[in-house]
């Protein structure tokens, strides 16, 4: 409410103060008329015979009106701005009515009148005369302003008011004063920053800074007031020297002027920079506006040529707005003596938008909307209060965080006053989730506005949501089924599915164990429960569980199909079965020393490879010495994977031989193979000089051989002037290999090549 306290004298003469602004007769008229109005309501009101002097009711309405209109004025605000600041104080104070003024001055000004008192829902909000308050939660109640009004002159109404308020809170108990003061820091002044206007912001902000640190306050005033007539000689000097120079350079038309200095900035630079007053760059402060943004970096020149400037200390706002749209050169000089001194350059356009902000660009005309300018202001600012969600706790909510920007949020009230940000479309129910968890869970009905509404109720800005609770949770799977419109918000849907995946816990892993043993002895697979856990424990990573029984549950639940399970323990046992040679008893037949003929005849292999006394028999040839046709070879019986077919004169397995002889068994290559049918891969090493076409010439002898190349690895040791290179060879004729090898060894700079 606005204070209507303050000893203001009853002689205050409105109509003599109407007189003298500077409106046209007709829009003097309407202001007459439209305090005509708002005198006689007050007037003919209860609270009026309570005053000694119903004047001095008057007064102090007319006064504070009277304010608001003199703020509006200066920012080029429209004829209904000022309607409405005249009507505002007095419709706040309830001695006029929405009626009232809809049929006395027609909808269009009811309906910025309450658009203005709407913004009055920040009153209540707890959360700012809190200490614990955050900045997050403030932020929301800018955002939540923006949103609420239809019309943003009321916001710059607003704030006017807001101005005139503070103004007169000097007469108000300090803690009223403190209140207002912490309302108008917290709130009103970074929202004529981000509007832009300069004009406002500024005494905002140095009135809060007043009342809420009146210490420090008094000292920085002190210190200005101290040095003022020095400093103003010293600026008055420096401004006519650089106004002669612009001239005389073909700047035109320069305004040249000092620049007043704000108390709350020169504390937070002190506080961000840690410096003493004395040691700030800024105090002597002058302003260059000029015609044309060529004019601006032109003047820019002049001065740097002119006078020493401190590169650290220049900023670029024209080519690098600020993120209200602010524009200007900062650039700060060596004066005089060596004393500092900041210009500020700008165009005069950047000017009027700096200190007036959106309502630079306010255009009204009767029956017209906003300027394209305005638009595209809004525009901009709704970017910039787009929803900044740091509770994106999963994939899920991607999506909706990259869509949910300024125009699909709504903000609603908590009974204790704090502003929660919803998406447009939330619930009861997501309100109750966004509160806290449990709250959600423990949700059994909801009021608006203090009635009853049902969960599938469409939250709407401004509303005050209250949550009905139960002392133990107890959400229904109803909620999660879309059709139903119970939860609108991934957040809230993650919750719940989230709280019955945990209740159903132990009965979908029950229900999951039972499926797969189920489909196991369908399947006919020969596995035990802790024999299924074991093989289904190595492949958790697969399924990003933490255990078996995480696994399970999700079979349960439906999540994991039950026959995903079964392909994994099938393809165990078809793994097993293929490698299944009986190795144990092979092994200990060997160790045994049965003779071969006792166990079956010699079997000649699909492979091409016959191993004496053993019949059905995997083989493999081994990487190590890669044995081809023609190679005298050796088996060798590995565990779990069937026999390892070497050369009998390779060096890896003589060390096997020596540390398991009981392993080895005779093998032959067939007697119907042929190389031509598929060939063999053998690795070819070649060691010699590094020289440049080292690897050129030892291609070329392979190329020339028609052979075919799978790989080459290269190395050189620049240092022993060595190059070696290992090529991976697909052999299918040995006379044509033993002719590389030997072609290869005859080059004049190859120490050596031989088969690996």
């Amino acid at each position: 409410m606005v204070a209507i306290r303050q000893t203001h004298s009853a002689s205050f003469d409105f109509i003599k103060w109407v007189d003298e602004l500077d409106l046209p007769n007709d829009q003097k008229d309407v202001i007459n008329k439209t305090n005509d109005f708002v005198i006689k309501h007050i007037r003919d009101s209860e609270v009026a015979e309570d005053f000694v002097s119903p004047d001095d009711l008057v007064a102090r309405f007319n006064h504070i009106s009277s304010e608001i209109v003199v703020i509006l004025m200066s920012l080029n605000m429209d004829l209904a701005s000022l309607q409405v600041s005249i009507l505002y104080p007095a419709y706040e104070n309830s001695f006029i009515s929405f009626e009232d003024v809809s049929e006395k001055f027609g909808p269009k000004i009811a309906k910025l009148l309450l658009a203005v008192k709407d913004m009055e829902a920040i009153r209540s909000l707890q959360t700012l005369s809190s200490e614990k308050a955050t900045e997050d939660q403030v932020d929301r109640v800018r955002r939540m302003i923006l949103a609420m009004v239809v019309d943003i002159r009321a916001v710059v109404i607003k704030l006017a008011e807001r101005i005139a308020v503070i103004r007169m809170a000097k007469n108000e108990d300090e803690a009223s004063r403190n209140l207002i003061a912490k309302e108008v820091s917290n709130i009103y002044a970074p929202l004529a920053n981000r509007l832009g206007i300069g004009q406002l912001k500024w005494e905002l902000e140095d009135l809060a800074f007043k009342f809420l640190h009146p210490d420090k306050y008094s000292e920085i005033a002190h210190n200005l007031n101290e040095r003022r007539i020095d400093r103003e000689q010293y600026v008055n000097d420096f401004i006519e020297g650089l106004r002669k120079n612009l001239i005389a350079e073909g700047v035109s038309d320069p305004e040249v002027y000092g620049r007043p200095k704000h108390i709350y900035s020169i504390y937070k630079k002190m506080q961000k920079k840690h410096l003493k007053f004395t040691e700030l760059f800024d105090i002597r402060a002058v302003r260059v506006v000029v015609n044309t943004i060529e004019e601006c970096y032109t003047a820019l020149g002049i001065i740097h040529t002119k006078y020493e400037h401190i590169a650290s200390e220049f900023d670029d706002y024209i080519a690098n707005p600020k993120p209200n749209g602010y524009q200007s050169i900062h650039t700060v000089v060596y004066g005089e003596g060596k004393k500092i001194v900041e210009v500020q350059i700008r165009t005069r356009e950047m000017h009027n938008l700096a200190e007036l902000g959106v309502a630079a660009h306010w255009k009204y005309k009767e029956g017209n909307g906003q300027s394209s300018g305005v638009e595209q202001r809004i525009n901009f600012l709704r970017k910039l209060f787009s929803w900044r969600d740091d509770m994106v706790q999963s994939g899920a909510l991607e999506e909706e965080f990259k869509n949910q920007v300024f125009e699909n949020r709504i903000y609603v009230f908590t009974p204790h006053g704090e502003v929660m940000d919803l998406p447009k479309g939330a619930t009861p129910l997501d309100f109750a989730y966004q509160v806290h968890t449990m709250i959600g869970h423990r949700c059994i009905g909801a009021k608006v506005d203090g009635r009853i509404v049902p969960y599938t109720y469409k939250l709407n800005t401004g509303e005050q949501v209250e949550i009905i609770t139960s002392k133990t949770p107890n959400p229904s799977r109803d909620w999660l089924k879309s059709e139903r419109g119970f939860l609108h918000t991934k957040k809230a849907i993650n919750k719940v599915q989230s709280y019955f995946r945990k209740v159903d816990f132990d009965k979908n892993k029950e229900a999951g164990i039972l499926l797969v043993d189920k489909e196991s002895d369908r399947l006919s697979l020969p596995y035990s429960k802790d024999q299924i856990s074991s093989l289904l424990k190595e492949k958790l990573s697969r399924f990003n569980f933490k255990t078996v029984d995480d696994l399970f549950a999700a079979v349960g639940a439906g999540d994991i199909s039950v026959n995903i399970i079964t392909s994994i323990l099938q393809e165990k046992l078809n793994k097993e079965n293929s490698e299944n040679i009986s190795s144990d008893e092979l092994i200990g037949s060997i160790v045994n020393r049965k003779p071969a003929s006792l166990l079956i005849k010699k079997t000649k292999q699909s492979s091409g490879i016959v191993v004496e006394g053993v019949g059905d028999l995997l083989t493999h040839i081994a990487k190590c010495c890669q044995p081809i046709p023609g190679d005298k070879i050796v088996g060798f019986v590995t565990q779990g994977r069937g026999i390892s077919v070497h050369r009998a004169d390779c060096e890896k397995l003589k060390k096997m031989v020596e540390l398991f002889p009981e392993r080895v068994v005779d093998a032959t290559w067939g007697e119907n193979i042929s190389m031509s049918d598929r060939g063999f891969t053998i690795t070819l090493r070649v060691v010699g000089a590094d020289y440049p076409g080292f690897l050129r010439d030892v291609t070329t002898v392979i190329a020339n051989e028609k052979m075919n190349v799978l790989g080459v690895r290269s190395h050189v040791d620049s240092s022993k002037d060595l190059s070696l290179v290992d090529i991976d060879l697909l052999v299918v004729s040995i006379p044509v290999l033993d002719r590389v090898i030997s072609k290869l060894n005859d080059l004049p700079r190859i120490t050596s090549a031989k088969r690996l």
